[in-house]
């Protein structure tokens, strides 16, 4: 079976005996032209690869006439505006006709798809920034909307309660994300985000039947590991020695688990011989050289003689 060439599509394949005596060919969303009944793949498709618009009548010419203005909602708005989707200037009855349809339109949208018109793009865009699997962010958007539905939102922020949501799918997988990291990227008060996320595991997880699971420094050291480009065998060794130290006694409740992430890293680099400075390791770890240090003390102390530094 000979492929067609790159991009061309089924009109242009010539050797059609291929495929079915009744082909049905539909573009997937990865952009192949595939028959649906014998599945057959006659090439790409490219989408949105027109010469770019420098003039304003070349700009005027490719206007699109119902654009997508949201991620969530209905695909087309009614806009206040006096002018068509060709610029051209509207007849006075006529942009009277479309303001009040736009009226009309505002006034059959209840509160929760306004909510969720704001809140939906928030969200896409926020994991997009951190590169969050799409599962967890189906998981934060079904929280979120439990959370709308719930009304908590009302006097609240909206953003807020975006990033509460996302951290609580982070946790309810165990995905190794910092709530730090995420506030940062939303750029909103730490202390707002705490709030909204003592709502969501009190009103909302217990309702989902979801269970909320603290952060674990077990990730986070093979993360923080890669990060710091220690091998392997290092990451490995800083994992048995937390293993080793928390049967030995070591109390994990009540410390941050980076801290202890942080400390097993420099204990195990520093014997391996991949030696690392503290202050890479806690600029790393986002925690101070003085909580490094003491951890450190900590988990070497319930550590066997063997396996001190």
């Amino acid at each position: 079976m000979t492929p067609p060439p790159y991009g061309s599509s089924f009109e242009d394949y010539d050797d059609k005996t291929d495929c079915c005596a009744t082909p049905e060919v539909f573009i997937t969303d990865d952009g192949f032209r595939v028959c649906r009944n014998c599945g057959l793949v006659f090439g790409t498709e490219f989408v949105s690869t027109e010469r770019r618009a420098y003039t304003a009548d070349e700009v005027r010419a490719r206007r699109r006439t119902e654009p997508r203005w949201r991620l969530y909602g209905p695909r087309t708005v009614i806009g206040i505006t006096s002018m068509d989707s060709k610029g051209r200037q509207l007849a006075s009855r006529r942009a009277q006709l479309f303001n009040r349809l736009s009226k009309i339109q505002g006034s059959l949208i209840n509160s929760i798809e306004r909510n969720f018109w704001e809140s939906r793009p928030k969200l896409s865009s926020l994991c997009q920034k951190l590169q969050i699997p799409d599962f967890i962010q189906e998981s934060a958007w079904k929280i979120y909307s439990e959370v709308a539905k719930q009304k908590l939102t009302m006097g609240r922020s909206i953003e807020s309660f975006v990033t509460a949501a996302l951290y609580a799918a982070v946790r309810i997988h165990d995905f190794p994300r910092l709530l730090e990291e995420i506030v940062e990227v939303a750029m909103i008060p730490l202390r707002s985000v705490h709030r909204s996320l003592g709502l969501i595991v009190r009103m909302v997880l217990p309702k989902m039947k979801l269970r909320y699971h603290p952060i674990s420094p077990n990730p986070l050291i093979y993360r923080f590991g890669a990060e710091l480009d220690l091998s392997i065998t290092t990451q490995k060794f800083a994992y048995d020695l937390l293993k080793s130290a928390s049967k030995r006694g070591l109390r994990k409740m009540g410390k941050d688990p980076k801290g202890i992430a942080a400390a097993v890293l420099y204990l195990a680099a520093k014997q391996k011989g991949e030696r690392k400075t503290q202050t890479q390791i806690a600029s790393v770890a986002r925690i101070t050289e003085v909580t490094l240090r003491t951890r450190a003390k900590q988990i070497r102390g319930h550590l066997i003689q063997v396996e001190r530094v």
